[in-house]
């Protein structure tokens, strides 16, 4: 197993990119050759799985091969990160990590089976998605200064449903919390489906997760959303208020980033990144990831590397905030 230096941050990618792009063989003619997999740390179903899907579908048609989802959820990323370790390195392995993974998966546990720095290599990002607070119905809130004046008369009795502890959806909910002077007793769950369930059954109070889970329930009106955690309001839910108009300085984004194992090939990590470019500027394709408020972001290796780097520094005090960092 190879120990990470909990302090460390991506300083060193681009080491691990010119070693990658510089010495491995040309393979990309001809590749893919079979199926490619892609592992991720979110349960099917959740808003980055959803994204997933919707790039890999086209991927898929670019290369006329397969590309394969493996849904490894649990322990803040950190399976998905250890099935990874022990993949093939084949070139025909890709990690496809939310932010949840990146930035605050290396802050809460001081022992990983890859180092960031040296064992990975950044190819591109999908795109950015902000996340999204919804009441179930039974909750009896339409707005978000009626929630938090409804927490406020009931400190811990109003709970919050996100992914496992640690996650960026977690972290947006406990700096709502913060943000807003409430106490709100948070429910961990290992993907979106099972927590909306809870929500719809009155179970859980509230939900914080990406725009793409709750597609289906927002049609229905089976659950009341409050606020997104955009700085902007969203062209594709003009009505609905940002979180910030209440709770000024508030935001809060996550995205998916696509990875490769360090060694992978350079001619595999340019014509991954290029396909992924082709991909993201169909329109069909655009136009599903923004109707989830998935907004793409075009970033060759390089400025994947240093976006992921920022989105560490920013998001490392307030994982500290939260009592989550490593000793």
């Amino acid at each position: 197993m190879v120990r990470f230096r909990k302090g460390c941050t991506f300083a060193a990618w681009s080491f691990v990119l010119a070693a990658s792009i510089g010495s491995g063989p040309v393979q990309a003619q001809g590749w893919p050759s079979r199926p490619v997999k892609v592992i991720m740390a979110t349960a099917a179903g959740s808003a980055p799985d959803v994204t997933a899907r919707v790039v890999t579908d086209r991927l898929a048609q670019v290369w006329g091969q397969q590309v394969l989802i493996l849904n490894r959820p649990g322990a803040g990323g950190l399976i998905a990160l250890q099935a990874l370790a022990t993949a093939e390195r084949d070139d025909h392995t890709l990690y496809f990590p939310s932010s949840s993974s990146l930035v605050v998966l290396p802050e809460t546990n001081s022992k990983l089976p890859l180092d960031f720095e040296r064992d990975l290599v950044p190819i591109g990002i999908i795109g950015e998605s902000p996340f999204m607070i919804v009441a179930g119905n039974a909750v009896g809130v339409s707005t978000l200064p009626e929630l938090m004046a409804l927490a406020k008369s009931k400190p811990g009795e109003l709970t919050y449903a996100a992914n496992f502890r640690g996650s960026l959806p977690n972290m947006t909910g406990e700096m709502f919390a913060s943000h807003a002077g409430i106490k709100l007793t948070f429910i961990p769950y290992p993907g979106a489906p099972p927590a909306l369930q809870d929500v719809l059954g009155g179970r859980v109070s509230l939900m914080v997760e990406g725009i793409a889970a709750f597609t289906g329930v927002l049609q229905s009106n089976s659950v009341k959303a409050l606020a997104v955690t955009s700085p902007s309001r969203l062209a594709n839910f003009p009505d609905l208020p940002t979180a910030a108009e209440s709770l000024p300085g508030y935001q809060s984004r996550g995205w998916t980033a696509v990875i490769a194992p360090a060694g992978t090939s350079d001619d595999v990590v340019r014509k991954v990144n290029a396909d992924l470019r082709t991909v993201l500027d169909i329109p069909e394709v655009k136009s599903r990831l923004e109707s989830s408020a998935t907004y793409v972001r075009h970033m060759s290796p390089a400025e994947t590397r240093d976006y992921i780097r920022a989105e560490q520094q920013a998001w490392r005090p307030v994982v500290k905030q939260f009592g989550l960092t490593t000793p």
